[in-house]
């Protein structure tokens, strides 16, 4: 593992966004994540993203971040109340990793409910799959072990 968030958010699978959930007002994957190729830094605010609003460059965005859909936008199973800028958390698929990326204005949102038992499961499926979750709260990384 790793001592910071993992860098440019690619995905090795493309899953389609489920029709009724937009981005609407979050940003937080143009916060979260460190990109490379727009040689962002994590936790920081892209400088082409308006805060709740999107990006400024969205037509010529890099491909990275074209291809990003964050696990609320794909996955039945996570209700509105996970929606990022909502739950103070993102979370996406990497190949086998289950990536949690907690906001620092918001610390101890992997812990609170309805969070906690819902990262739990996520932690139960990846594991179940042969993958994994991780949970990165600023500079400190957890693997999440699903509880018996």
């Amino acid at each position: 593992m790793t001592d910071a968030p993992p860098t440019d958010h690619t995905r090795l699978s493309a899953p389609a966004p489920l029709a009724d959930r937009s981005c609407g007002t979050c940003t937080l994957c143009c916060d979260l994540p460190e990109i490379e190729a727009l040689q962002k830094p994590a936790n920081r605010l892209c400088r082409h993203a308006i805060p709740h609003k999107g990006c400024s460059i969205y037509e010529s965005r890099p491909p990275l971040c074209r291809d990003f859909l964050c696990l609320w936008r794909t996955s039945e199973t996570l209700g509105p109340e996970w929606q990022p800028d909502r739950a103070g958390l993102m979370i996406y698929r990497q190949g086998p990793q289950t990536t949690v990326l907690v906001h620092p204005d918001h610390p101890g949102a992997a812990s609170r409910e309805p969070y906690a038992s819902g990262l739990q499961t996520l932690a139960r499926q990846a594991e179940a799959a042969g993958g994994y979750l991780i949970v990165f709260v600023g500079e400190k990384v957890t693997r999440l072990y699903p509880s018996a």
